[in-house]
């Protein structure tokens, strides 16, 4: 049984079509060589080289091998190799809390959406994980349109019965698991548990990482309500907060700040790009924003 999670009017499923057109501007991104030079597995790779025949780019002389041999030879390189996407979506209670209407997984799953649907367009294989308090969707990575409308149904509509928690480590290693080829990772998260940095390195040496970190007002200011009980919505611990304190509020703000920046750190020393995606901002303008990016991972 799957219940929907977003509002009706903001179903993934009945802005198919929307998404669909605001989506190509993205798929143009992608093929850019900006966004090209993310990906690491991407563009032209030395292959070998063959002797030089009149009209070839001089170019593409390889001196060494003309010294050695006494003719020339040109150096040969393989075709672009095909652009796949992988999505790692975090769906857990965290994600789920509303800020005037716009909870950080409506946000996400409108992301995932559009990258979903600009693979497709660009016919990139695309595969996924979804996963809470534990993994309850995943597809290896495909190229039709049948497996773009079976991630945006499980986008759209999830298990009626949450499971607490967040397993973001298991899941960055299941994704592992599934890709057999360098793949291109997004993964869509507030990062709000613990055990995800050594998964999220392993898949990074192997793979080019997107780290897209979910974030709402009320990560850096709570509204003044007196002392309130506080539930974590992952463990079940409740603790009563002086949420009215202004030391208080200084130490809320601090603490996730420091939460941030300790992600931030973590994904530029080790090759990830991360991403700040924010449940004010438009998902497609973070997107684009970051398929322009110049700045190489590594």
């Amino acid at each position: 049984m799957q219940k929907s999670y977003l509002a009706n009017n903001d179903s993934l499923l009945k802005k198919a079509s929307y998404l669909r057109i605001i989506a190509r501007d993205l798929a143009e991104g992608m093929k850019s060589g900006n966004f090209r030079s993310l990906y690491h597995g991407q563009g032209i790779e030395f292959e070998g080289v063959r002797e030089y025949i009149r009209g070839d780019d001089v170019r593409n002389i390889d001196w060494n091998v003309t010294a050695r041999m006494g003719n020339p030879y040109v150096k040969v390189f393989e075709e672009e190799r095909e652009l796949q996407i992988f999505l790692v979506v975090d769906t857990s209670e965290s994600m789920r809390l509303e800020k005037n209407k716009k909870s950080k997984y409506l946000i996400a799953a409108e992301s995932a959406a559009l990258i979903t649907i600009a693979s497709e367009l660009n016919n990139c294989p695309i595969g996924a994980v979804f996963f809470d308090g534990q993994i309850h969707f995943s597809c290896k990575p495909l190229s039709d349109k049948q497996n773009t409308m079976m991630i945006l149904q499980h986008l759209d509509k999830l298990p009626e019965t949450q499971v607490k928690g967040s397993v973001l480590g298991n899941a960055l290693n299941g994704a592992g698991k599934l890709l057999k080829t360098r793949s291109l990772i997004f993964v869509l998260s507030d990062f709000r548990s613990s055990g995800w940095e050594k998964p999220l390195l392993s898949l990074a040496q192997k793979n080019d990482v997107v780290a897209m970190r979910l974030h709402d007002a009320n990560d850096e200011e709570l509204p003044s309500l007196g002392t309130v009980i506080f539930e974590d919505v992952e463990s079940g611990l409740k603790m009563n907060l002086p949420s009215s304190l202004e030391n208080f509020k200084k130490e809320w703000k601090a603490y996730n700040n420091s939460q941030t920046n300790l992600w931030h750190s973590f994904c530029l020393k080790h090759g990830i790009l991360p991403v700040i995606l924010d449940t004010k901002n438009e998902p497609l303008q973070v997107l684009n924003q970051t398929f322009t990016q110049k700045t190489k991972l590594r």
